[in-house]
C-alpha cells in the first residue's frame, strides 16, 4: 500500500470515528439504518453515485476467490439482516464487498416485531436485534432482482427463513413455508447461493429446526428440488458442541448442503458490558459478544469435518485481525454488519488489503 493510499484510508477512519459515528449515534438506530438503505439505494441508481461510493470506499485491487464454484472479488460479504429486501444490490459492490446475503426472506410478507427493534449497546459494541424477520416477501424480492443488473462477480446470497406469524406454529407448516420460498427462488434462477436460516432468535413460536429430527425433515423436503447452486445453513451460536455437532451430523447426510454460516446472534447476553445488559430479554446480540463463540465453533467444525463443510464466519468482525483469525481457524468467507456500523465502511477495504497481503 502506497503512503498516499494509507493516508486516505487513515483519514476516512478518523472522519467516521470522530465526526460521523457520534452524529449518527444520536439518533434511533432503526431510523439511521433506514436512512442508509434509502441513501445507498439512491446512490446505486446512477453511475455518478456508484463512482462516488467507489472513490470513498471502493476496493483498489481485484481479489478473486472461488468458493463452491462461485467467484468472489472479495472474501467479505454483507451479512443477512441489513439489506433485507435487496435494495443495495447496485451500491454494495462499490464499497468493496464481494457479495451480500439478502434477507432473511420469507414466503409471505412479514411486518416484523414491535419497536424498538434495534438497540445499541455502545460499550458492549453490539446491537440488540429484535426485527422479527421484517421483509416484503419472496415474490417481491424475485421481481426486484429480475429487473436489476448485478455487477460482475458480485455474489447474491439469499437467506430463507419461515414467515414469522402464528400460521407457522408447528414444524410441518414451517417446512412448507421454507419449501415455497426455496422452490420459487430455484425455479426463477434468482440468487447465486441460498442460506437456510434455522436459528433466528426472535421468530414466533421458537426454533423448531434446532431439533435434529425436525432439521432432517426440512432438508429432506428441500432436497426434492433440483438445484445446483450452493446451499448453506445459518447455525445457532449458543449451542454447546455436542448439540451443535448433532445438527451437523444431520446436515452432512444431504448433498444439497455445501456448508454453514457460523453463526447467528448471541442469545445468552453474557457478553454485555457492565450496566448494559438489556432489561428485556428478547432477540439476540450482534457484534463483539458473538466473536469468541463463533471462533470456537469454526475451529471445531474444521477440526472435526475437514473440508466437508464450507464455513462462512460471522460474528464480531471489527478489525482486519478479526477477519484473518476466522480464516486461520477455517472460515472460507467472512460476513459482517455490526463491525461496519461501529468502525465505518472503510473496514471492508482494510480487511481486503489485509487478506490480499496475507494470501496473495
Amino acid at each position: 500500500m502506497s503512503k498516499w493510499v494509507y493516508y486516505q484510508c487513515t483519514m476516512r477512519r478518523l472522519i467516521y470515528k470522530i465526526f460521523l459515528k457520534p452524529f449518527f449515534f444520536l439518533f434511533n438506530p432503526e431510523l439511521v439504518h433506514d436512512f442508509f438503505i434509502l441513501a445507498g439505494e439512491l446512490l446505486g441508481r446512477s453511475r455518478l453515485g456508484q463512482s462516488l461510493v467507489n472513490t470513498l470506499f471502493g476496493q483498489r485491487k481485484k481479489i478473486v476467490t472461488v468458493v463452491d464454484g462461485i467467484e468472489y472479488k472479495s472474501r467479505v460479504i454483507l451479512s443477512a439482516g441489513f439489506d433485507t429486501d435487496g435494495r443495495l444490490i447496485k451500491t454494495l459492490p462499490f464499497v468493496g464487498f464481494g457479495g451480500e446475503e439478502i434477507g432473511s426472506i420469507t414466503a409471505r410478507v412479514c411486518k416484523g416485531n414491535d419497536t424498538p427493534r434495534l438497540t445499541r449497546l455502545k460499550k458492549t459494541k453490539s446491537i440488540q436485534v429484535y426485527k422479527g424477520l421484517r421483509n416484503r416477501g419472496v415474490e417481491e424480492l424475485i421481481k426486484k432482482i429480475k429487473k436489476t443488473k448485478v455487477e460482475e462477480n458480485f455474489v447474491l446470497g439469499i437467506s430463507i427463513a419461515r414467515t414469522n406469524n402464528n400460521e407457522n406454529s408447528n414444524p410441518e407448516s414451517s417446512i412448507d413455508d421454507y419449501f415455497y420460498s426455496y422452490r420459487r427462488l430455484v425455479e426463477t434462477g434468482v440468487g447465486d447461493y441460498y442460506t437456510i436460516n434455522i436459528s433466528c432468535p426472535n421468530a414466533f413460536s421458537g426454533e423448531f429446526f434446532l431439533e435434529p429430527k425436525n432439521l432432517d425433515k426440512l432438508l429432506e423436503k428441500l432436497s426434492e428440488i433440483k438445484n445446483h447452486k450452493p446451499v448453506y445453513i445459518k447455525m445457532p451460536i449458543n449451542k454447546d458442541w455436542k448439540g451443535f455437532k448433532q445438527l451437523l451430523e444431520v446436515a452432512k447426510q444431504f448433498k444439497i448442503v455445501k456448508g454453514v454460516v457460523v453463526g447467528n446472534l448471541d442469545k445468552s447476553y453474557r457478553g454485555c458490558a457492565r450496566g448494559e445488559r438489556p432489561k428485556q430479554w428478547r432477540g439476540g446480540l450482534s457484534g463483539v459478544p458473538c466473536r469468541e463463540l463463533s471462533n470456537e465453533l469454526i475451529k471445531n467444525i474444521k477440526m472435526t469435518y475437514r473440508d466437508r463443510f464450507t464455513i462462512i464466519g460471522a460474528g464480531g468482525v471489527f478489525t482486519p485481525e478479526d477477519a484473518l483469525k476466522k480464516m486461520e481457524l477455517g472460515a472460507d468467507l467472512i460476513q459482517l454488519i455490526t463491525g461496519m456500523i461501529f468502525e465505518g465502511p472503510q473496514l471492508i477495504n482494510d480487511i481486503n488489503n489485509a487478506v490480499d497481503k496475507k494470501y496473495r
